[in-house]
């Protein structure tokens, strides 16, 4: 199981389309990644002639990818900041 560690952060604001404050910039940023390894249940693809093996993530569903193959993101830390903005006349 490869692990994906984000941050996550957003910046919201309010505007007169839509009163309640809401998210119009969101960065991730990648904090650590754990890889799971090599495929433990590597699939057999023919086209023709050809015949390939490749590994379970490139070919399944995600239900049906072996452990090394699925990925798991985590969210480390969210962080929202609102935009304030002044009007001067």
């Amino acid at each position: 199981m490869t692990i994906v560690l984000v941050d996550i952060e957003q910046v919201t604001h309010t505007c007169p389309a839509h009163p309640d404050a809401h998210p119009f910039d969101t960065r991730r940023t990648l904090i650590d990644l754990i890889p799971g390894g090599p495929c433990r249940a590597p699939v057999t693809i023919r086209c023709g002639q050809v015949t390939t093996i490749i590994p379970c993530r490139q070919h399944e569903p995600v239900k049906r990818q072996c452990g090394a193959c699925r990925v798991i993101v985590t969210e480390h830390t969210i962080t929202t900041r609102h935009l304030t903005t002044e009007v001067r006349g």
